[in-house]
């Protein structure tokens, strides 16, 4: 919205000043809609306060990250993020009779144009993305009315561009009204920079990371001047856009006459880590896990997701030197020894505290284990897939 939301009043009164607009995302859950109806208004006022807080917040385009965004994208994307515009070819047809390699190939042909259909998909949000970006850049400001999920956590109404979105879209974005940064901003812009670089550099204590930060200035300058045809220091960052954004940031205080003065537009990111078991840790008094999701301070950040895998792998390990003759899941072990990590563990220990089903966790894992690409045959995916979940 070019104009701050109306404030939220009730159910369906607050929002959008013409689209209809629901403080609940109830997806036709009578129960729900009823319950959230039935509450007196007095009982909801710190949460309409809390989404008119979210949605009275002006953002703009970030212009200097849009252009490089448009650069990337009209050179057929493919690099920091960006979907390729190109499709995978079809595999040849084997000049064979064997019957076995026939099926293999119509497999492959199979797997291949489902991959391009979700290329094509990528492509399409892609372009969606962008168009919003286009038609919002020379505006000085514009507003994300929010809503609830049946949860009560806030999510911005408008569905393709908003500061939840992908990494494209959180460079892309920024605070219309910037701030000096001062003595601790300027700090806290560092640490930023160095949690979106990411690659490790996220798990350090905050003195590493400004250390970390000091001694790449030169990749930062340069891929704040040269974003496209520099060194680009910046695309190997695990959230690109991002780095870049706080890259041309940096950059802009620390050339300035007054890098304390400098003003800044960009959002710094704090997340709760592993909000869902740091809820269970409070209510359950328990030190030791309130420990491992940074309840209690620390040296460095505790990182959960990767205790649990560190136990997952001593599990597996000792799985795999079994007798296969009497433990069926050992050649199981064996193939999942090499694949467990962080990134394998992290969704599903996420879920856990929200009530996944094992079929659910299955399917999340079953993912991780076909994006590191290692197990190509199919019923072995499944099988290990099984085995990791439980």
């Amino acid at each position: 919205m070019l104009v701050p939301p109306t404030k939220w009043k009730g159910y369906d009164k607050g929002g959008h000043l013409f689209l209809p607009s629901y403080v609940m995302r109830t997806h036709g859950v009578k129960d729900q809609k009823e319950a959230i109806k039935s509450v007196p208004r007095k009982q909801l006022r710190k949460v309409f306060e809390a989404l008119d807080i979210l949605g009275g917040t002006k953002w703009r385009v970030n212009r200097r990250v849009h252009d490089v965004v448009e650069t990337i994208w009209s050179r057929g994307g493919g690099i920091a993020g960006l979907v390729d515009k190109g499709n995978i070819p079809l595999p040849e047809q084997p000049e064979t009779e064997d019957p076995d390699e026939i099926q293999k190939w119509k497999w492959s042909v199979k797997k291949t144009k489902k991959a391009n259909r979700e290329l094509h998909a990528e492509r399409c949000d892609t372009e969606l993305k962008l168009s919003v970006a286009r038609k919002m850049r020379e505006e000085d400001g514009f507003y994300y009315p929010h809503n609830l999920d049946f949860r009560g956590r806030a999510y911005p109404m408008h569905p393709h561009l908003s500061h939840l979105g992908s990494d494209l879209c959180r460079g892309v974005l920024e605070y219309a009204e910037g701030r000096p940064l001062g003595k601790s901003g300027l700090r806290w812009l560092k640490i930023h920079l160095a949690n979106k670089y990411g690659g490790g550099i996220e798990k350090l204590s905050h003195e590493s990371k400004l250390t970390f930060v000091e001694d790449h200035l030169p990749d930062i300058f340069d891929s704040a001047a040269n974003p496209v045809d520099g060194n680009c220091w910046w695309i190997n960052a695990e959230d690109p856009f991002q780095c870049l954004a706080a890259c041309m940031d940096l950059s802009n205080a620390l050339e300035s006459s007054s890098p304390h003065g400098a003003v800044s537009h960009l959002p710094i990111h704090q997340d709760g880590s592993c909000n869902g078991l740091q809820h269970y840790a409070a209510l359950g008094r328990d030190y030791m896990g309130a420990a491992a999701v940074n309840l209690v301070p620390g040296e460095k950040p505790a990182d959960i997701y990767s205790e649990i895998a560190a136990r997952v792998l001593d599990v597996v390990r000792e799985d795999s030197m079994k007798d296969p003759a009497t433990d069926p899941s050992v050649p199981l072990a064996k193939v999942l020894v090499d694949e467990v990590d962080r990134k394998l563990v992290k969704q599903t220990v996420m879920t856990s505290v929200y009530g996944v089903t094992f079929i659910g966790a299955r399917q999340q894992i079953m993912k991780r284990l076909q994006e590191k690409g290692h197990i190509t045959d199919d019923k072995l995916l499944y099988d290990v897939s099984c085995y990791a979940t439980r």
